[in-house]
């Protein structure tokens, strides 16, 4: 049996190598699908894998595909789970899912394993993304099968110091954590209880908490073409140049920290801490730029497309129709979101800073106190009173209904 592991060098899957092989006895490959790992995370990875038993790995730089195919479209559609979560673990799991297919087809694996847990979402995510691309393929979920007999990452911990393989965390440092160039979760241990504060300066990974973050503000101007970001501060920059300058920034600042106690897909509720921090500055600047170009009928309806929108993300449901044509929606509401918008960040804090666009909707001389051509304050008479016709109906209603009593 030929298996391909979503492999990521972490305590489950440097695990799950060697429980594959004792248990399926199963050829191991490999495959970590880099999403935003840094270069200290990377090296080391293949001789790390071979070592605990499997037999090829795969690597692959996806960076910049994450971002145009489906962090950009996610923040064109203003997708934010339960109003909190920016779903950055959400958004690089279907890309993970399908080029984890790629290899798989390409080695002509048998099938697909994944460390997620039976308690999480990313299961659903990984496994709808596999069903959706390639439905032959077997999938193995380490943490649902009945060989598999570790509860805890402490039993874990114990099997890999058992078999003489290096354990890849500190015990204390034991937090769930998953990254990204988008953001970083912590889950587990003290966070487990909703009632305790986080304890910023020890948890934090991309920056610094509000209270330690500068006196003196940071300004950033974003340009954008059509709700993608182009430019940082006039500066034409690829995507992934975007991204890391302004999780620097970002986390320099304090910004895009969040708390969340979340409805899992699965029925459960869990607390994470999220840091997102240039992905909040980059919603930001663009809600602020949606603010000036789109009508207020555009604006209205998207805001009930971005709440499905962001489900389907959250739920794992990218390779669906629905999504798709979500997608296409999004994309017509995009055709003139072109501009800057302009951020200061300040102690956690994201403040607007002024907004421009060659399509704006705002016009000055409508929004003027002094009266000008196109608008006469007379005309407001007649609109509220056709407006307040039903309520006044009603009212009279009311009032008849009482006398007749």
């Amino acid at each position: 049996m030929k298996v391909v592991l979503a492999y990521s060098g972490g305590l489950d899957t440097s695990v799950i190598i060697p429980w594959l092989k004792e248990n399926y006895d199963a050829e191991v490959i490999a495959a970590c699908i880099n999403v935003g790992l840094t270069k200290a995370e990377t090296t080391g990875l293949e001789e790390k894998a071979l070592k605990q038993g499997a037999s090829k790995i795969y690597v692959e730089d996806v960076q910049e595909e994450l971002i145009t195919d489906y962090i950009y479209p996610m923040v064109k559609a203003g997708c934010v789970y339960e109003d909190k979560y920016l779903l950055g673990t959400s958004i690089a799991r279907p890309l993970i899912a399908k080029k984890l297919v790629d290899i798989a087809l390409k080695e002509g694996a048998d099938a697909i394993c994944h460390g997620a847990t039976g308690k999480g979402n990313d299961q659903i995510r990984f496994e709808l993304g596999i069903k959706a691309l390639a439905p032959q393929l077997k999938i193995i979920a380490a943490w649902r099968d009945d060989k598999w007999t570790l509860t805890s990452r402490e039993d874990e911990i114990k099997y890999l110091m058992d078999r003489g393989i290096e354990v890849p965390m500190k015990k204390e440092d034991s937090y769930s954590r998953d990254s990204n160039l988008w953001h970083i979760s912590h889950e587990g241990l003290d966070l487990e209880d909703p009632a305790n504060e986080p304890d910023f300066k020890n948890l934090l990974k991309l920056g610094v908490s509000p209270e330690e973050a500068p006196d003196t503000p940071t300004y950033v101007e974003i340009g954008f073409e059509k709700g993608i970001p182009v430019t940082i501060d006039g500066k034409e920059m690829s995507p992934l140049e975007i991204m890391t300058y302004l999780n620097k920034i970002g986390g320099e600042n304090g910004v895009g920290i969040t708390d969340l106690v979340e409805n899992r897909v699965v029925g459960m509720k869990s607390r994470g801490v999220y840091e997102t921090p240039g992905g909040s500055i980059l919603y930001a600047a663009h809600r602020d730029l949606e603010y000036l170009c789109l009508d207020r009928a555009t604006t209205d309806y998207k805001e009930t497309i971005r709440i499905k929108y962001a489900d389907l993300i959250y739920r794992g449901e990218w390779f669906t129709p629905l999504r798709e044509a979500l997608a296409a929606f999004v994309d017509v509401t995009q055709e003139y979101v072109t501009g800057t918008a302009k951020l200061k960040l300040y102690k956690g804090n994201i403040i607007s800073a002024g907004v421009k666009s060659p399509y704006s909707l705002y016009s000055d001389e409508l929004a003027s106190f002094t009266t000008g051509d196109h608008y006469s304050h007379k005309d407001a008479e007649g609109f509220i009173t056709l407006m307040g016709l039903p309520l006044k109906v009603r009212a009279l209603m009311l009032q008849n209904a009482k006398k007749n009593k």
